[in-house]
């Protein structure tokens, strides 16, 4: 009984040291692959009508819902596959899923350049989701390398370069075509995206597991996925968080254009409002995760967590009523503030619930269930505001988010 007990003693410190020799330059590198993998991403988003015009497609009914397809096609194929590379990642380490990730992604970019018609766009935006994956990868192999005790800091800071992927990605894509055309633009981007697969492959350390600690852990190896994680409720609280977060985040992106043009009188400008409005809770979210990450560091997971839903549920009640688009720009950008530091806490607390093995498997279900709040929640905003009203969007987001409150304080608890 006492042989383990000392393997394990003397085999941590030492994985932990490597930790310590390694996790700064491994974050850099994470964080930019991530950035530019989210921008190759998004870019597509103000000119994706323009290019499905450009393969064939005519009729104005007919570009919206091939826009959208394609759009959603990534997130999708994504969202399938997450806990696949997870597992595998487990298996054969986070570094090789990474160098997969940025590699394929690269290609897949540079191939959406040369497409010869819509089929070709939707089936390699498709293969970009099923290659891709860098951005949550990132989050595993920084959540596992990183010292337990810096975890919530390095997420946050994680969490700022995602976020800022998605919001610069989309100016880029404004910027860019009128410079040196669509297609041009995808190449650049699978150029982008190949610099950060050489960074990947040749600066990140990954320190694996000592051979004594496998093979002390190879007794409970028949324990794989949800059976090697003797207390669910944690980690089921965590997916059904990560899904909210960004169910409501989407949630008003069908209408928020719709929403402003009734808050503006000049209609030239209810574009340029909507854009302030969408980019305000991105850029909240850059400036507090990596603060809110390591205030949770100090202060508990749990606690930033439950704070952060609780006071976005307070903030969505105000932005159903407001009267002008630079009200809603503000309380937008203090959502964004509030929302920053979920995603850093979710991983904290997965990772501080599952055995080490099977971290990346759970984190891989962790970001299939934000992929299906992202794709739920512009479905059910849309739905909602068409049937309801668009004041009805906010309010029952706000329901969702305080009821998410109170399940993880309850969970806490438990």
């Amino acid at each position: 009984m006492t042989q383990p007990t000392t393997t394990a003693t003397t085999t941590a410190p030492s994985a932990e040291q490597g930790a310590n020799l390694h996790w700064q330059r491994n974050l850099a590198v994470c964080m930019f692959g991530s950035f530019t993998t989210i921008i190759a991403m998004t870019l597509l988003l103000p000119f994706l009508p323009l290019y499905v015009e450009q393969l064939g497609v005519k009729d104005h009914a007919a570009i919206v819902q091939w826009s959208g397809a394609a759009y959603g096609a990534t997130f999708l194929s994504a969202a399938l596959v997450a806990p696949l590379w997870g597992r595998l990642a487990d298996r054969y380490g986070r570094k090789p899923m990474l160098i997969r990730a940025s590699l394929g992604m690269a290609v897949a970019m540079a191939l959406i350049g040369v497409a010869g018609n819509v089929w070709q766009l939707v089936g390699l935006r498709l293969l970009a989701g099923l290659l891709g994956g860098y951005a949550s990868g990132s989050m595993v192999l920084v959540a596992t390398q990183t010292p337990k005790d810096r975890t919530g800091w390095a997420l946050g800071t994680m969490s700022s370069a995602i976020m800022a992927g998605n919001l610069v990605g989309p100016l880029v894509g404004g910027a860019l075509p009128p410079l040196i055309g669509i297609r041009a633009t995808f190449f650049a981007a699978g150029a982008i995206i190949f610099v950060a697969f050489l960074a990947t492959a040749f600066l990140i350390r990954e320190e694996r597991k000592a051979p004594a600690a496998r093979k002390q852990g190879s007794d409970n190896s028949e324990q794989t996925g949800w059976a090697a994680v003797p207390d669910k409720r944690p980690l089921v609280a965590m997916l059904f968080t990560g899904m909210l977060l960004m169910l409501a985040n989407m949630s008003i992106e069908p209408i928020i254009t719709v929403y402003v043009a009734t808050l503006v009188e000049d209609p030239n400008r209810v574009t340029i409002m909507a854009g302030l409005v969408m980019s305000a809770a991105a850029l909240g979210s850059i400036l507090s995760a990596s603060r809110l990450g390591k205030l949770a560091d100090r202060v508990g997971h749990w606690n930033v967590i439950v704070g952060c839903l609780a006071v976005s549920a307070l903030l969505l009640v105000p932005q159903a009523f407001v009267t002008s688009g630079w009200q809603l720009v503000v309380l937008r950008f203090l959502m964004g503030l509030s929302l920053g530091g979920l995603l850093p806490c979710i991983a904290s607390v997965i990772r501080h619930n599952v055995p080490e093995r099977v971290a990346g498997n759970m984190l891989g279900y962790s970001t299939s269930a934000q992929y299906t709040g992202q794709v739920a929640g512009p479905l059910l905003g849309g739905f909602v505001g068409g049937h309801i009203g668009m004041r009805a969007v906010f309010l029952g987001t706000c329901v969702l988010m305080a009821a998410g409150a109170a399940w993880n304080w309850l969970a806490k608890r438990r």
